[in-house]
């Protein structure tokens, strides 16, 4: 569970989104980051009895605070959520991982899937639907999948891939760019003693699809 002064410091901080201010108000953020600390911990110990997670620590998981203002017009300082990757090796794996974004408002959720592929992996990706797309929509068509990540986000081709009729019987799956599902919480659902047993029906339901994504991305042997 999250505590409510750590929304109240992530609500105050987007409102006061300065270094000036976050300065002021250190040691709120350093009670938020260990309030998140314990979740991720809770969560970690929840998760590896379902997937294999190695050494992987919350130090790991977790992302920074500061944002990299480096290539956008958004020159803020911080985000206003914390946020961490569960999965082999945490953030920096490059894996598909389950993804726990917490931010006041209605904003906390936990996602995975299809969000930044490259080239590469697109191209794999669409190679797979176009021969077997059976076992993908048989993970993410099911019913209690969709019914508990009902949010489904990421940019659609307004045209077919390259290679790929028009009229192919799968052309909204592969006209798909990117193909991440969330499942959004309340703030009362955020902060109640069983949000972690919650985020582990998600984690178990959306486990399919990403060990579908890491076998085609990085674990099928290439063809010779």
């Amino acid at each position: 569970m999250i505590q409510a002064e750590t929304l109240h410091f992530l609500r105050d901080l987007s409102e006061n989104n300065n270094r000036d201010w976050f300065q002021d108000n250190r040691k709120r953020y350093e009670t938020a980051r260990k309030d998140f600390e314990k979740t991720i911990e809770a969560l970690l110990d929840e998760v590896k009895k379902v997937d294999e997670l190695g050494n992987t620590q919350v130090k790991d998981c977790i992302f920074r605070i500061n944002r990299d203002i480096r290539f956008t017009n958004d020159k803020t300082p911080y985000k206003s959520w914390l946020s961490a990757a569960i999965g082999p090796g945490g953030r920096k794996s490059g894996r598909i991982d389950y993804y726990l974004h917490v931010q006041p408002g209605g904003e906390s959720f936990i996602g995975a899937g299809m969000w930044n592929p490259t080239a590469q992996q697109l191209a794999k990706y669409r190679q797979e639907v176009d021969y077997n797309a059976d076992e993908l929509k048989r993970i993410i068509h099911a019913d209690a999948f969709r019914t508990y990540f009902p949010e489904v986000w990421g940019e659609t081709m307004k045209t077919s891939p390259k290679g790929y009729a028009k009229d192919h019987p799968e052309i909204e799956l592969l006209r798909r760019k990117q193909l991440f599902f969330m499942h959004y919480f309340t703030d009362k659902e955020v902060q109640q003693k069983g949000f972690v047993q919650e985020i582990m029906k998600g984690v178990v339901l959306i486990k399919p699809y990403c060990e579908f994504l890491n076998y085609i991305f990085f674990d099928e042997p290439e063809e010779e």
